[in-house]
């Protein structure tokens, strides 16, 4: 068990870093707090399973191939993906903006599809497989205002203080009641986002759908437009997948 919590944490690591150089057996021995003769042997046994990867020229460790199949394969077995792709594309080419389906997972979410728009040349860019915390964002507070509230109380209760989640409380009861959330600047400083939850046949949250948007200089008439093109497109979602509440 203490094997597969260290290669989980050295793959965590060298995840975060996926867009870069890789990282060197000494960085991932301070990142790890892990001796560098225990963390060769597992990085060695990692690169049989084809866990991870190593240049030959600078020695640096990368993340292996295998996670892009086993994430291929689990991206293909969510149907409903490919079923509302097509509203979703529709979406970032109305509004220009990028467009994101998180899904629930625990106290988190994760980011399991975005559409860029490409005639936008400023982009916000956030990694697929990003876990966000639930308390944090439109996507994340758009989900928790759509579950029964001792549930969405469960989950604060383990995320912040009493305090703040007496004030996170508030921002769903006005979510639920106008059927969108917005934030401003949760994630990341001069972004904003508009979400909205989507449900299945069952009733079911299935996540939520979001539009990303630069904050700079943005009219109150551009966030309403965004908006209503949203609920909108969060309405046909829904519908497609069976939901008929």
């Amino acid at each position: 068990m203490q094997l597969l919590e260290r290669a989980m944490t050295i793959t965590k690591i060298l995840a975060s870093k996926a867009n870069d150089a890789g990282m060197s057996i000494s960085e991932l021995s301070t990142k790890c707090d892990l001796p560098l003769s225990t963390l060769h042997r597992i990085l060695q046994a990692m690169i049989k399973q084809g866990m991870v990867v190593q240049d030959s020229q600078t020695k640096h460790y990368h993340l292996g191939t295998i996670w892009m199949e086993i994430g291929l394969q689990v991206y293909d077995s969510m149907d409903y993906i490919s079923k509302i792709r097509v509203e979703l594309e529709q979406l970032a080419r109305l509004v220009g903006e990028s467009v994101y389906l998180n899904k629930p997972a625990d106290l988190d979410t994760i980011i399991i599809e975005r559409i860029d728009n490409p005639t936008n040349p400023i982009r916000i860019y956030d990694q697929l497989g990003i876990r966000v915390p639930m308390h944090i964002g439109a996507a994340n507070k758009a989900i928790l205002a759509a579950l029964p509230p001792q549930r969405a109380k469960e989950i604060l209760q383990q995320l912040v203080s009493k305090e703040e989640m007496e004030r996170i409380e508030t921002q769903l009861e006005q979510i639920k009641a106008q059927g969108f959330a917005i934030s401003h600047g949760e994630r990341t400083a001069g972004t904003s986002a508009i979400a909205v939850a989507i449900f299945n046949g069952f009733g079911d949250i299935v996540g939520a759908i979001s539009i990303g948007f630069v904050s700079f200089n943005v009219s109150t008439e551009r966030i309403e437009q965004l908006t209503q093109q949203l609920i909108t497109t969060g309405r046909q979602v829904s519908m497609k997948l069976g939901y008929r509440g």
